[in-house]
């Protein structure tokens, strides 16, 4: 048996490494009182903003040199942590799960899920609060329910396909490169005052770094709706996906709309300021419990067919080594 398996035409040593990242991902999440290197990024994010309004290069071009420069140092950091002796493999293997976030997303969707179950509305919103951008403090349930499917159908692709993807490909130096220009994109991607200039770089990088893994996500969580019972039209799919301003984020959503028949986007207000976003999925579905249930199945399951191709790839073309 194990002879076959030493056969195969893959890197069993990439495969296991890979297959482990997802499992340590799915069991322990990002607990909260271990440090991350997101927050850490995010810290360097903070200070390089002020350097970069006062810099004479000005805010775009600054901006440009702060992400290009985060993202390259980054890959380094890792990519020597890596070499070390004695510890350089367990370091690969905590860096290369860290980069990870489909199991603290399945478990920041099914809190906000009990905490409305439960009729604690307020507490619904102030959980949701931490998961996304708009504003949540005068939302009904309906919409805490759109929001919460919204952000789950986007960050399957933000938070473990594209990381995922850049991890089977080219290991954790590339994950964390990606990761340094998706926190950029997260904490500067604004069309406000403040960030317009000053993170169009790294939204651009971002756009470019996850177009392929948008498709992808988009791609599986289709055929996981037809696996599941729920056939929707891949034309209406890719119709829908490009109504949205962003080249990538509606791949994902419109995708998840249709395979679990649900309806996204219409008026969200993010910064005091009503934006009218495209509608996605079927016209007219209110929103209910059950609906993020089958939402989170889809996903689940477009995530193991993921996790399987992208560990088989990665491990086959061994384009790197631990």
């Amino acid at each position: 048996m194990l002879d076959a398996l030493y056969d195969l035409p893959l890197n069993l040593s990439l495969f296991v490494f890979l297959l482990g990242c997802m499992a340590l991902d799915l069991l322990f999440g990002d607990p909260a009182d271990w440090p991350h290197p997101v927050r850490l990024i995010g810290r360097i994010l903070n200070r390089l903003e002020g350097w970069a309004g006062r810099s004479w290069l000005g805010p775009r071009l600054a901006g440009a040199v702060a992400v290009a420069g985060l993202a390259g140092g980054c890959a380094l950091l890792v990519r020597l942590l890596m070499g070390l002796p004695l510890v350089g493999e367990m370091l690969a293997l905590y860096l290369g799960y860290a980069g990870l976030a489909l199991g603290c997303l399945l478990r920041e969707v099914q809190a906000v899920l009990n905490l409305l179950e439960s009729g604690r509305l307020a507490a619904a919103r102030a959980h949701l609060s931490g998961l996304v951008s708009r504003d949540t403090a005068d939302m009904t349930e309906e919409e805490v329910l759109r929001g919460l499917g919204e952000t789950l159908a986007e960050n399957f692709n933000d938070g473990f396909v594209a990381p995922f993807f850049w991890l089977s490909l080219l290991g954790p130096a590339a994950l964390w490169g990606y990761k340094a220009v998706s926190t950029a994109d997260s904490m500067w991607g604004y069309r406000t005052e403040r960030f317009e200039e000053l993170g169009k770089a790294g939204a651009r990088a971002d756009d470019v770094l996850a177009w392929v893994p948008a498709r992808l996500a988009a791609f599986l969580i289709w055929v996981a709706g037809w696996v599941l019972g729920n056939r929707a039209s891949w034309k209406t799919i890719a119709t829908d996906a490009r109504t949205m301003d962003s080249p990538n984020a509606g791949w994902p959503m419109s995708a998840a709309a249709h395979a679990a028949g649900v309806s996204m986007g219409g008026p969200t207000r993010y910064f005091g300021e009503i934006k009218d976003k495209p509608p996605l999925g079927p016209l007219g579905v209110i929103w209910s419990a059950a609906g993020i249930r089958r939402m989170r199945r889809v996903i689940v399951a477009a995530a193991l067919m993921a996790a399987a191709g992208l560990t088989l790839l990665g491990s086959t073309l061994a384009w790197w080594n631990l």
